[in-house]
């Protein structure tokens, strides 16, 4: 089911807002609809609007498995809070460790889903082991500071 509306402002510029209810998307769609409405602050709106396709054919897909594996709204779409007053070259994509399935994806479609990892398929036909948590934030090292030692 579809919901499709046109507003005008005062300035006579026209807005159309489609959103898109998945019956897959259950715990997710009230995170989804509002991901849907409005960019999020520091996040490019090109990079904003790949990521709602890429929901929605995530959620088309992989919703309802997501769901009874246990992943949240902000495990697939949760992004770093930004700072009270950010440095100019911030952007709130730059923080693996504290971003979402969904925005990683960039048209590359999941091929498999656990309780704790997704396997994204490249273009390459190359996996990428996507984990829900322990993400490694310093790098290729592994998934905790303890492999440091």
């Amino acid at each position: 089911m579809a919901y499709r509306a046109t507003s005008v402002g005062p300035d006579g510029v026209g807005c159309k807002v489609e959103i898109v209810e998945l019956p897959q998307a259950g715990r997710y769609r009230k995170v989804f609809g509002v991901l849907q409405l409005k960019h999020p602050a520091l996040v490019d709106v090109a990079r904003w609007r790949q990521c709602v396709e890429d929901g929605k054919r995530f959620l088309a897909m992989w919703g309802e498995q997501a769901e009874a594996l246990g992943w949240m709204s902000a495990d697939l779409f949760g992004l770093h809070t930004a700072p009270e007053r950010p440095h100019p070259s911030y952007r709130r994509l730059s923080r693996y460790d504290a971003t979402g399935l969904v925005w990683l994806l960039q048209r590359r479609p999941v091929v498999a889903l656990t309780e704790i990892t997704a396997a994204i398929e490249n273009a390459s036909g190359n996996v990428t082991v996507y984990r829900k948590h322990n993400k490694p934030a310093l790098g290729p090292v592994g998934d905790s500071l303890d492999d440091l030692e």
